[in-house]
Formats: structure tokens, C-alpha cells, sequence
């Protein structure tokens, strides 16, 4: 619990209007957006820089456990205040600072949602091609503590390909500035690429500077039909190395195929693996005939079917089932888990086959799709949150699905990060020497451990 002191310290630095400690708001940070717990003793919603400044002065100074915050829409736990303190909210931090297309760059508070941002950049002829699942509700902050990255990282990559500089308040509350508004720079420890991906455990930006890229002119859109898993992933392995890079190559699978029938009136073949793919380009001609390759090698390895969208209409239809995953998935059970791991993309396929094993043995309901073209695999698993033997039977999947990725060459997580829900898995991945290594940097950023704790295994 903080004494009234502190507590009234924090509404002399954000405004009696900003500072709350309602139990309705406590609840509410209390968890993401799957359901990781903890309580925080009070949270501030502030608007500068020098408002996190003073907060983290404060808080390093009574070494107060301080939880970042934006959207909350992450599902790994590392919004979740599991060692009480400050939530520190920065979704009022919500202004796009700077569009500059002369020099490709953008500059936006954390606060800014990702949809809002593409909004502004559309009508200039310019995108932050990332697109996360949760653009319209996901904060670019958020988007960069994660590295997020969403259905067009085939072809342009995660947040991290996009993040040039940043402003970066401290766990002492000393204002870091970082990168540069260059396309490039050689000069010094690369400070920014330290922060993108590091959940909030190092400082918490204020502003980011982004490189944005011509929106494509023209698109095309299909779908390939598989009666068997191995002969998609074949074809996602060959459509890879072509030299054709698709900007979206999507495989969702049976079960959630049948899931989306059920729930939807979209009627879709039941094949065992179907493959959405989209290509792009400055003119149609460019992007019709990388499509075409695409279907001659989908056709070489035995679709069953390749769908065309020939109107936006029919490009909406068939991005549609895509679209639907989650929310048809969430309605199968009173619980839904979303994993997220990735493997080298000539091993998606083992992967798949290898989890449908797992699946088996422990009588799970899974809807298993991927982002295949950078071979980030998402089953979610439905099931009943109150069955303790079914959460026991989920917990024991999951386990196995991180050993097997691992196994394979892979990595915890493509997109969603670590959090607390993976923490205990780091060592599987990174083992004891690079965990000392990040141990390191985080006591040499954060000395008290103030910032984010309990999150990425790092308070050892």
C-alpha cells in the first residue's frame, strides 16, 4: 500500500483528475487481454514527458514497483502489474507529432493507435506496413515494447525494421534520446534496438520515431485449398524461395476451418489446410504475376482449389475467414489460450503435424493457423477455465509446444512477447549465459528493479 505522502505527491505531478485508486480502475488494470493477474495500488494517466520523469523520480527514490501501460491489449502478461505499484497509463499520450513523407518519417506518441496512425498516413500514399492483429485498438507504444509484428511480416517485416528513434524516460527518471531521424547510422551502440522488444523493463518511451513506406497501389488476393498438410507446406517453402515474396501468406487449418462454418455464414471448403495469400506492388500487372506464380506452385503441389479475387468485394470475402479466427475461436469454450511461436518456415509444417499430435493426446479443442510466411504458428486452444484437470491438460500442451519449437530451431515468441505467461521458458531458449547478459543490462538500466518487474525472468 502507498502512504497518502506518495499518493499525494503523484496527483501533485499528473492532477487530482488523473490519479485514481477506485477499485473499478484497479480491477481493470489488473489484467490483459488474456487474463494474467495483478493488482496495482493506484494508477496515473499522464500527458508528458516530464510527468513520467517526475513519476519515475519518485518512484525510484521510494523504490515503487512502476507497470507501463498502453492499450492492454497484449496477451503474454507484461501490462499486468504482478508486483503492485504504479500502472503508469500513457494512452492520453495519443498525439502524432510529425508526418514528414520528404524524409519518410513519422513521429508519434506511444498512445497512438496503430489505425488512427494508418489513417493519416493513407491519404499521403504512405504506410507502417506492420499491421498487427490488433491495429485497431493496439497503441504504437505497446506495438514497440513487443515487436509486435502482424499478417504482412512475409514480406515487410516487425516493428523493429521500422523503429528509427526514440525519447526514453528512465527508471530514475533521466530522459533518453535515441537513434536518430535518418535512414541509417552508424554511431555508437544501436541504444533503440535495446528498447524495441524490451516490455517496458528498461524505460518507457515518449516518442518514437518511425519509417513509413509507400502504400502499394495494387494488390491480389487467393486462396489455395489443400487436401493434405504436408503438400501446403511444401508450397509455402517453395512460394518462399521463388523469388516472388508474398505480402501476406496466411494457413489456417481444419478444426478452424469448421469452427468458422459453424459460426459464420462464409461456407468455406472443409480441406484440411487452406493457404490465404496476397502479393502487392506498384502496378496490378506486377502484382497478377507474382499471383500467378504463386498458383503454379500451389497447383504443383496438388491444391485442390485456387480461389481468385477479382473485385474488392470478393478480396473482402475471402480475408473475411482470416479475419473471423479470433472471434469464432473465442466462442468454442469459456476460455481461449493463444500461442504464439516461431520456426525456421521449412519446419511450420513438422510443427503443425507434430502440436496435431499433442493435441491428441490430450483431447484439446485447437484452432491452428500461422503466419506462414515467416513461420509464426498461433493455435489457440479452447477450452473450460473452470476444469482444473483440462487447465492442467492446456498447461502441459503448451509446455511442449515451446520444448518442440525450441527443438526446432525456434523462439518462444514471433510477436507477442514473454511477459510473465513464458518467463520460466527463457532459459530453454536463450540459456544461462545470454539470460546473465540481459540480467546485466537490466540492473545496469534498472538498479532497484522498479521498472516492469517480474516480467522476461529477469528479476534473477
Amino acid at each position: 500500500m502507498l502512504d497518502k505522502k506518495i499518493k499525494n505527491e503523484l496527483m501533485d505531478i499528473v492532477g487530482p483528475e488523473n490519479f485514481t485508486e477506485a477499485k473499478i480502475d484497479m480491477v481493470s488494470y489488473a489484467y490483459d487481454a488474456m487474463g494474467s493477474k495483478g493488482t496495482p495500488d493506484c494508477a496515473v494517466w499522464v500527458t508528458t514527458t516530464e510527468q513520467v520523469s517526475k513519476i519515475m523520480e519518485l518512484a525510484h527514490r521510494e523504490r515503487i514497483p512502476v507497470t507501463p501501460r498502453a492499450a492492454g491489449t497484449g496477451i503474454a502478461g507484461m501490462a499486468v502489474p504482478s508486483h503492485g505499484g504504479i500502472v503508469l497509463d500513457i494512452m492520453r499520450m495519443d498525439r502524432i507529432l510529425e508526418i514528414n513523407i520528404e524524409d519518410r518519417i513519422c513521429v508519434v506518441e506511444p498512445g497512438v493507435v496503430y489505425a488512427d496512425l494508418q489513417k493519416e498516413l493513407a491519404p499521403l500514399g504512405f504506410t507502417l506496413p506492420t499491421e498487427p492483429g490488433s491495429s485497431i485498438v493496439s497503441a504504437i507504444g505497446g506495438n514497440v515494447a513487443t515487436n509486435a509484428g502482424g499478417l504482412k511480416g512475409a514480406k515487410y517485416g516487425s516493428t523493429k525494421d521500422y523503429v528509427l528513434g526514440l525519447k526514453v524516460v528512465l527508471p530514475d527518471g533521466r530522459v533518453l534520446k535515441t537513434g536518430s531521424r535518418t535512414m541509417k547510422t552508424s554511431s555508437g551502440y544501436n541504444l533503440t534496438q535495446l528498447f524495441v522488444g524490451s516490455e517496458g523493463t528498461l524505460g518507457i518511451m515518449t516518442e518514437i520515431i518511425l519509417k513509413v513506406v509507400p502504400l502499394a497501389k495494387a494488390t491480389k488476393t487467393g486462396l489455395g485449398l489443400f487436401d493434405a498438410l504436408e503438400d501446403a507446406g511444401r508450397a509455402v517453402i517453395q512460394t518462399m524461395s521463388s523469388g516472388v515474396i508474398p505480402s501476406v501468406m496466411e494457413v489456417m487449418g481444419r478444426y478452424l476451418i469448421q469452427a468458422i462454418n459453424e459460426n459464420t455464414d462464409l461456407n468455406l471448403p472443409e480441406v484440411d489446410t487452406m493457404l490465404l495469400v496476397e502479393t502487392d506492388g506498384y502496378t496490378q500487372t506486377e502484382a497478377d504475376a507474382q499471383m500467378e506464380k504463386i498458383i503454379e506452385i500451389f497447383k504443383k503441389n496438388n491444391a485442390s482449389e485456387v480461389k481468385l479475387a477479382e473485385t474488392d468485394a470478393e478480396r473482402t470475402d475471402l480475408w473475411a475467414a482470416r479475419k473471423s479466427t479470433y472471434p469464432v475461436s473465442a466462442r468454442l469454450n469459456n476460455s481461449i489460450l493463444v500461442e504464439d511461436v516461431t520456426v525456421p518456415m521449412s519446419r511450420l509444417a513438422d510443427l503443425f503435424r507434430e502440436f496435431g499430435k499433442i493435441i491428441e493426446k490430450y483431447d484439446l479443442k485447437v484452432a491452428m493457423c500461422a503466419h506462414a510466411g515467416d513461420g509464426n504458428f498461433h493455435p489457440l486452444i479452447t477450452y473450460d477455465g473452470r476444469d482444473k484437470e483440462m487447465v492442467a491438460k492446456v498447461e502441459k500442451a503448451s509446455d511442449e509446444l515451446f520444448k518442440m519449437a525450441i527443438a526446432m530451431g525456434g523462439t518462444l515468441t514471433g510477436e507477442h512477447g514473454i511477459g510473465i505467461v513464458k518467463a520460466k521458458y527463457m532459459t530453454l531458449e536463450h540459456g544461462e549465459t545470454a539470460m546473465e547478459m540481459m540480467r546485466v543490462i537490466k540492473r545496469a538500466f534498472d538498479p532497484h528493479n522498479i521498472l516492469n518487474p517480474g516480467k522476461m525472468a529477469l528479476d534473477g
